[in-house]
C-alpha cells in the first residue's frame, strides 16, 4: 500500500449517519486503510475548535452528538509501520468527578497520535467493547464510501457493501481479538468475509447476553451498540448470513448456470484445434464431467471457434448436458513471435527398455481422408490420413503396408484391427521400428496377382518449431518478423511483435519466457533488438517456440487495457460466447474501457472474467471488482498462476491466491482456479502427490480449470472423482476404523 493511500479518521455519530441507530447515543473511533480511490484523503480546515477536536472534550448524554469525520493523509517520508493500527496502547479516560459524562480521547494532529489514541480506546476494554468498536468501524467505512456504493449496480449492492466491511476489517490488525474471540467460542473473525456483519453482530449479542447479569456490564463504558433491534436489523436482513449465501450463490449460477448434482465446483477444459480432429473428445469431456469449456483468442482465428462452439452446443443438446463457453481475449501480454514452420513430418517410436529392445510397438490409426478419429481409451502414438479409396476398400486385418520415410528407409506398418469412425474407413496399425513419416509418402499394398495397390500420406502437419536455450546462451529478440532459428554468431535470434518491449526494458532487468520455464538478464537494449543473456534453464535445454509468454516484472512498462484485435474479437465473442476473459487487467481505467464497450453492444448478459495475474492486477482488485459491479454483467475472476508467479515472485503465489479467494469470497464473486492443475496428469497420465492436494484446496473455488493435452480424458475423471469425495464419504469409509470401548 503506498504511503498516499492511508487515511485514518475518528467518527462521532448520531441519528445522521445509521438510520438503525437513531436512539443511540454512540461516540466511534475507527481506522480505515483503503486505496486513495477508495477513500481519498483530506485535512480539514478548521478554524475554530470543534468538540471532536478539542483536547478532552465532554459529551453530555443529554445533548445531541456531532457528525464529524477527522481525515488524516500520511506524510510522503513516512514510516509505512503506522499503516496498520493495533490495538496496542489507548485508554479509555472516564471523569472521576462526573460519572454521567462520557470522554471522548484527544485527537492528535499526527497520524501517529491519532492512531495511538484509536487502539488505547478498545486494548482495555472487554471483548464486547472491541466488537463494538470493530462493528462502528465497519458501519463508518460504508458510510465513508457510500458514494462508491451508490454507483453500484442493484445486483451487487449488497455484495459491494459486504467487501468494504471486509476491508475495514482487513485494516485493522486484530489478531488479539480473533484469539480472545476463538478462545470464548465465540467466531473466528478470520473465516467471516463472506458475511461480515451479521457474524459480528451475533458475536456482539452472544457477548452482551453473556454479560447482561455482571454488574461491571452496566458501568463500562464502551462501544457497543445498546440497542439489540438495531442488531437484529442487520442480522436478519439484507446483511443476514443466509441472505449473503444466497447471493453469493446466485451470484455462481448467473456465471455458470445451474449447479447439478449438488456440485460445488466446477471443471473448466481449454480446448482448441484437437477438438476439431475427433469426433469423440468433446462428448467425451463432457461425460466425463466438463461444463465449460473455454477458448484461448490467443491461438487460432474466428473459422476454427466457430466449428468448436458448434460441436460444444452440438454435443451439450444431444447429451443433455449443459455447459458455457469463455472465450479468453488475447489481451496485451508479450509473446514470442511466429518461428519458420518446421517440416511436415510426424516421427512415430515404438516403446524401448534400457538395453533398445522394442517392447510395444508404436500404434497407429490409419483413417481415410476426411474420416473423423474414433473414440480410444488409450490414444494412438499416431494419426495418419490416407489418400486411396482402392487401398483402403482392400484393406484388413494381418496386411502389411510398405513405405519409404522422409530419411528414404524403408518401413512396414501391420494392420491389426479395423476400426469404427464417422466419414470413411479407419484401421489401428503398428509400427515395429521409428520411422519419420511426411506428407506424400507412398503406402504400397501388394495385392492379389502381384498388383499394387497405392495410398498417399496427406495433411501430416508442420512439426512445432522451437529454438533450445541453455544457460549462458545469448539470445537476440527482434522486431523484424523474419527470424531464423539456427544461432548465428553464437546467438539465437526470435522476434517479439509488440513495441512495448523494446521500448520499457533496460539493462539489468530480469525477463523471462514461457511462464518463467526460462529465465535471463538484459544485457542490452536498442531501437530494434533486446539482448539477452539466459540465466535459468533445462540441464540440456529448454525449447522456446512459437507464441509463448514474455514477463518482464521489474519493467515500469504500460499497457493498452484492450487492444485493436481485443475489439475486434469481442465482436464474435458477444454472439457465440457466455462469457469474456480479460487478460492482463491492471487498473479500474481497464474496466471502464470494457464496460463501455459492453454497453455499446447492449451486452448486459455477457459473463465477464477479470484475469488477475499482475501484481498492479492484484493490488487493485478491490478497486477492479468495485468497479465492474457498476454493470448488470455476472462477474468471476481468474487466478491466472502462472503469469502471476512470474510477475509476483514464486515464493509469494500461495499468499496471493489465498488473498484473492477471500476477496472475492467477501465480494461473493465465484473464482476460477487456473494454471498447471493436474498437469503431470495431462502430460505423462500420472499425477504427483502434489497436484492432487493443489486440487483440493481449488474446492473452495467455484471453478477448477485443465489445460490441453494428451491424456485430458484421465485429467478430468481423476479431477472429477476428487471433487466429489466429500468429507462426509470419506467419514463415512473410515468408521470401521473407529475404537469401541471393548477393544481397549
Amino acid at each position: 500500500m503506498t504511503s498516499s493511500s492511508a487515511v485514518a479518521f475518528a467518527v462521532a455519530t448520531y441519528q445522521g449517519w445509521f438510520p438503525d441507530h437513531a436512539s443511540e447515543k454512540v461516540c466511534c473511533f475507527g481506522s480505515l486503510l483503503s486505496n486513495a480511490n477508495l477513500s481519498a484523503p483530506c485535512r480539514p480546515q478548521v478554524n475554530q475548535p470543534t468538540p471532536a477536536s478539542r483536547g478532552s472534550t465532554r459529551l453530555k448524554r443529554s445533548l445531541a452528538w456531532w457528525n464529524f469525520t477527522f481525515a488524516v493523509p500520511r506524510a510522503i517520508n513516512e514510516d509505512e509501520t503506522s499503516s496498520r493500527y493495533t490495538f496496542d496502547d489507548l485508554e479509555n479516560q472516564r471523569s472521576s468527578d462526573d460519572p454521567h459524562v462520557d470522554l471522548v480521547h484527544p485527537i492528535s494532529r499526527s497520524e501517529a497520535g491519532l492512531s495511538r489514541s484509536i487502539e488505547q480506546l478498545v486494548c482495555q476494554s472487554s471483548l464486547l467493547d472491541k466488537l463494538s468498536a470493530v462493528y462502528l468501524h465497519v458501519l463508518a467505512s460504508e458510510q465513508w464510501n457510500a458514494s462508491r456504493l451508490a454507483l453500484c449496480h442493484r445486483n451487487y449492492m449488497t455484495s459491494a457493501a459486504n467487501l468494504i466491511h471486509h476491508l475495514a476489517i482487513r485494516s485493522l490488525d486484530i489478531e488479539q481479538l480473533k484469539h480472545d474471540a476463538i478462545c470464548t467460542g465465540l467466531l473466528d473473525l478470520g473465516t467471516i468475509n463472506s458475511h461480515v456483519l451479521a457474524s459480528v453482530t451475533a458475536g456482539i449479542q452472544l457477548c452482551h447476553y453473556a454479560s447482561s447479569n455482571s454488574p461491571s456490564a452496566q458501568d463500562n463504558i464502551g462501544l457497543r451498540p445498546h440497542s439489540a433491534e438495531s442488531l437484529d436489523k442487520r442480522k436478519n436482513g439484507d446483511f443476514s448470513i443466509n441472505a449473503l449465501r444466497k447471493r453469493a450463490s446466485l451470484n455462481r449460477e448467473r456465471l455458470f448456470g445451474t449447479f447439478h448434482d449438488r456440485r460445488t465446483t466446477l471443471i473448466m477444459v481449454t480446448i482448441g484445434m484437437e477438438a476439431t480432429q475427433s469426433e469423440s473428445l468433446i462428448p467425451d469431456l463432457l461425460n466425463k464431467g466438463t461444463t465449460v469449456f473455454r477458448i484461448n483468442c490467443a491461438h487460432g482465428d474466428s473459422s476454427l471457434w466457430s466449428e468448436i462452439i458448434r460441436r460444444v452446443r452440438h454435443n451439450s443438446r444431444a447429451l443433455e448436458k449443459p455447459c458455457r463457453i469463455l472465450m479468453d481475449l488475447a489481451g496485451p501480454k508479450l509473446r514470442t513471435g511466429r518461428l519458420k514452420p518446421g517440416p511436415c513430418v510426424i516421427k512415430v517410436s515404438p516403446k524401448r527398455d534400457a538395453s533398445g529392445e522394442v517392447m510395444v510397438p508404436a500404434q497407429v490409426w490409419l483413417l481415410q481422408k476426411g474420416a473423423w478419429a474414433p473414440h480410444a481409451h488409450v490414444p494412438p502414438d499416431a494419426v495418419l490420413y490416407i489418400d486411396g479409396p482402392e487401398l483402403l476398400d482392400r484393406l484388413g486385418p494381418r496386411d502389411v503396408l510398405r513405405f519409404h520415410d522422409a530419411r528414404g528407409r524403408e518401413r512396414v506398418l501391420k494392420i491389426n484391427s479395423k476400426l469404427h469412425a464417422t466419414g470413411g474407413h479407419s484401421f489401428l496399425a503398428e509400427c515395429p521400428r521409428t520411422a519419420y513419416i511426411h506428407s506424400g509418402a507412398e503406402m504400397h499394398l501388394k495385392g492379389k496377382k502381384g498388383k499394387h495397390l497405392l495410398g498417399r500420406v496427406v495433411d501430416v502437419p508442420a512439426s512445432e518449431p522451437f529454438i533450445r536455450l541453455r544457460v549462458g546462451d545469448l539470445l537476440i529478440i527482434t522486431r523484424d518478423s523474419s527470424c531464423e532459428r539456427e544461432p548465428t554468431g553464437g546467438a539465437h535470434r526470435i522476434t517479439c511483435p509488440s513495441g512495448y518491449l523494446f521500448d520499457s526494458v533496460k539493462p539489468g532487468e530480469r525477463i523471462y519466457f514461457d511462464d518463467g520455464k526460462i529465465e535471463g538478464v538484459i544485457q542490452g537494449t536498442g531501437h530494434s533488438e533486446v539482448i539477452v543473456s539466459i540465466t535459468r534453464a533445462g540441464i540440456r535445454g529448454t525449447k522456446l517456440g512459437s507464441d509463448k509468454s514474455i514477463n518482464i516484472p521489474e519493467s515500469s512498462i504500460r499497457f493498452q487495457g484492450l487492444t485493436s484485435k481485443d475489439l475486434m474479437d469481442l465482436d464474435f465473442v458477444s454472439s457465440c460466447a457466455d462469457m469474456v476473459g480479460v487478460s492482463f487487467v491492471r487498473d479500474v481505467q481497464d474496466i471502464v474501457l470494457l464496460r463501455r464497450e459492453l454497453e455499446q453492444r447492449k451486452l448486459d448478459n455477457l459473463g465477464i472474467i477479470l484475469k488477475i495475474e499482475t501484481e498492479s492486477g492484484f493490488k487493485n482488485l478491490p478497486l477492479l471488482l468495485l468497479e465492474a459491479m457498476k454493470g448488470p454483467n455476472p462477474l468471476g475472476v481468474m487466478i491466472a498462476r502462472g503469469d502471476l508467479a512470474v510477475e509476483c515472485g514464486w515464493e509469494k503465489l500461495a499468499y496471493l491466491q489465498e488473498e484473492i479467494l477471500s476477496i472475492c469470497g467477501a465480494a461473493h464473486v465465484p473464482v476460477i482456479w487456473a494454471t498447471q492443475v493436474l498437469e503431470s496428469l495431462v502430460k505423462s497420465g500420472v499425477p504427483t502427490r502434489a497436484e492432487i492436494t493443489d486440487v483440493a484446496l481449488g474446492r473452495r473455488a467455484s471453478c477448477i480449470m485443465l489445460n490441453k493435452g494428451k491424456n485430458l480424458l484421465e485429467a478430468v475423471a481423476t479431477l472429477n472423482a476428487i471433487l466429489h469425495s466429500t468429507p462426509s464419504k470419506i467419514t463415512v469409509q473410515m468408521k470401521h476404523l473407529v475404537l469401541s470401548s471393548h477393544s481397549i
